[in-house]
């Protein structure tokens, strides 16, 4: 009988552990993480230069390719995250995770498949640690993706006083 008590009991702590893991991923993000989403979207990973800084493809960079607007989009984080780690086939938006196409991890998919591509995705300007990449797609799910064209308040939210690039926003 007391193996079956302590089973019961363990089984028990195990359920109550994994829900407060589940309930940990599902909070909201604190602002100090958004904060450096936002400094990797902007630097690091540099997703203004083909999405511009608000998000809304209206980028400053005549070289870069015109990215998606994501303010327009209604993705799911885990998306946003498979889309930031793996790029997008046959496009120009690029791999942020190092081993991408190294093994499979991606679509099934490994840089000898890439090669039969009309479109040669780029590489990505770094890559990303698993948790950068985390913290780019809280960012975007908290204040880009889906959230309508940028406004001039917004923008003041966005730089976090107003700044030249708000003066163009209506």
């Amino acid at each position: 009988m007391k193996p079956l008590c302590l089973a019961a009991i363990v089984v028990f702590a195990g359920i109550v552990a994994s829900r407060g893991q589940v309930f940990a991923q599902t909070q909201a993000p604190s602002a100090a993480d958004l904060a450096e989403g936002q400094r990797l979207f902007m630097s690091k990973a540099n997703c203004r230069a083909c999405h511009g800084w608000a998000g809304d493809a209206k980028n400053t960079d005549s070289e870069a390719p015109v990215g998606a607007n994501l303010r327009a989009l209604q993705f799911s984080r885990d998306l946003v995250v498979m889309t930031i780690k793996c790029g997008k086939l046959n496009s120009q938006m690029p791999a942020f995770d190092k081993f991408a196409y190294s093994d499979g991890r991606c679509y099934g998919k490994t840089q000898a498949d890439l090669r039969a591509l009309p479109t040669r995705m780029p590489d990505p300007p770094s890559t990303l640690q698993p948790r950068e990449i985390e913290l780019i797609a809280d960012f975007l799910m908290a204040k880009i993706i889906g959230k309508g064209p940028m406004t001039r308040a917004g923008c003041v939210e966005f730089w976090g006083s107003e700044v030249d690039a708000c003066k163009d926003v209506r």
